[in-house]
């Protein structure tokens, strides 16, 4: 093998493989009209033929842009966050960044500024912060940065540009529709006391009860996981019959607890006691019964996320401090059929 073949192929290669020159290549590269059609077609031959990379690191010496975001993490084993990371990395992918992801256990003002030194070292052009915490918000907002900072899941009034989805619409979606299908009241298994969401779905749940003239029950509280649910299923189970006919659970994992809590006491759902969730997790229609839950639209949190990042890089930002809001769907399934009735096919 001749040495040449062991090292990857050089533009220089491919501009001698083209019989053009060196900045011929680089035009066609950048994408630079004043290129023939008939010479741009021979040099992206060359380059499919010897397969060739360019080198990020050379083109971002020359234009000072990595083409790399930072993601900035935690609870990442939870389905909101993971999906959002996900999203996140799928969107940045299609404008042609790479991703660079610091996953913290917590978000303090000292393990935030440590992640954002460290992606600032590592050159990247803006961050994306999967900031549900309230407390981890208010340590980014103590922090100065020299780049620009996506906020997500942090709900609105924080003072950093973000995007969220419209949680407390969401918690009203599904107190509504158990209102609506006859419960006098519907109860709340509510998520941490830290959390801006659990906080938003709260506030959903009890505003909606409000407007209809109720006065809202105890609030129980969780902490995400399906054992905690469970707990809580147990103690609502002593609830039956003295009021309770339904209940709002601020996630899926949750409302998994509740159903096998309310089952092992010998209350039917949703014949006794309707049951809705919150995230629309892959397993949720698989629930025994199929569970009725709100469901965000991850994918568009990311691409906005990652849209309005990019604005803020080339300065196209609007005025202010822009807060995008996503708009929730409900999804009706057998946990919460009409309750008034009884009667009828149970959604799927």
């Amino acid at each position: 093998m001749a040495p040449a073949q062991l090292r990857p192929p050089t533009m220089a290669d491919v501009a001698r493989r083209a019989g053009v020159s060196h900045q011929t290549v680089s035009r066609v590269l950048g994408d630079h009209p004043n290129v023939r059609d008939e010479t741009r077609a021979r040099v992206l031959r060359a380059i499919e033929e010897m397969g060739y990379r360019r080198n990020s690191s050379a083109r971002a010496l020359v234009t000072r842009r990595t083409r790399t975001l930072g993601v900035v993490a935690s609870d990442t084993t939870l389905y909101g966050p993971a999906s959002t990371l996900f999203a996140l990395e799928e969107a940045a992918r299609a404008e042609g960044y790479l991703v660079s992801t610091v996953s913290l256990r917590r978000l303090t003002v000292d393990t935030l500024s440590e992640a954002l030194d460290h992606l600032g070292g590592g050159g990247v052009e803006g961050v994306v912060a999967i900031a549900p915490q309230r407390s981890a918000v208010e340590a980014l907002a103590e922090l100065r940065h020299r780049f620009p900072v996506v906020t997500v899941g942090s709900g609105p009034g924080v003072g950093i540009p973000g995007v969220n989805v419209d949680q407390q619409l969401g918690a009203c979606l599904a107190t509504g529709h158990l209102l609506a299908a006859g419960h006098r009241t519907v109860w709340h298994l509510a998520g941490p006391e830290d959390w801006q969401e659990a906080a938003d779905r709260a506030a959903g749940w009890r505003a909606t009860l409000e407007a209809a003239g109720v006065e809202p029950p105890m609030t129980l509280r969780g902490d995400w996981s399906p054992l905690s649910g469970y707990r809580a299923g147990q103690e609502l189970a002593g609830w039956v019959g003295r009021g309770l006919t339904a209940v709002f659970v601020a996630n899926d994992q949750m409302a998994l607890g509740v159903l096998r809590a309310l089952r092992e006491a010998g209350v039917r759902t949703p014949q006794d006691v309707a049951v809705a969730g919150f995230d629309d997790i892959p397993e949720s229609e698989f629930f025994a019964p199929p569970l009725t839950t709100v469901r965000q639209d991850f994918s568009a949190v990311g691409k906005r996320s990652i849209a309005l990042l990019l604005d803020m890089i080339e300065g196209r930002e609007p005025a202010g401090v822009p807060r995008i809001a996503i708009e929730p769907q409900l999804v009706v399934r057998a946990s919460t059929f009409p309750y008034a009735s009884g009667q009828g096919a149970a959604p799927t």
